[in-house]
């Protein structure tokens, strides 16, 4: 029938759900995950510039200011920049682990895939990838039921 895959009674083989998603024929979908976190890890590093020149936090009170700004604006950008790290902090985290995982045929690896799916679907762009991790056989290749 086919090789037993992992131990957890998934069958790699002719006529398998995970044929497609076997090791021997690795598809592209985890190389979406890995571009996903090359994309943060270049918005991180766009950040962590601005944040570290004392010109570029200068730039960012200066359009807090014309904004209409009046309070604190040190503070404020203390806080956006806090912000803004951990959001692409966690959005690197989260596509590493979707690439790691999908590319190992685990579980964690779906589920990291599927959240970091549904947060892309907001801007349209993860809605056909969501789709496909959703689907009977690819959810069945990775174990899930």
């Amino acid at each position: 029938m086919g090789e037993l895959l992992l131990g957890r009674g998934v069958r790699l083989g002719m006529g398998s759900a995970c044929l497609s998603l076997g090791r021997g024929t690795q598809p592209r979908l985890p190389f979406f995950f890995a571009a996903g976190g090359i994309f943060w890890l270049v918005q991180l590093t766009q950040a962590a510039a601005l944040a570290a020149a004392p010109v570029g936090r200068d730039q960012m009170i200066h359009y807090l200011v014309n904004a209409g700004f009046t309070r604190d604006t040190t503070s404020a950008l203390t806080v956006y920049f806090v912000m803004v790290f951990f959001f692409e902090i966690a959005a690197v985290v989260l596509h590493g682990t979707a690439y790691y995982g999908l590319k190992r045929i685990r579980i964690w690896g779906w589920v990291a895939a599927v959240i970091a799916a549904a947060a892309w679907s907001l801007v349209l762009i993860g809605i056909p990838v969501l789709v496909f991790l959703l689907q009977r056989q690819t959810r069945q290749a990775y174990g899930i039921s």
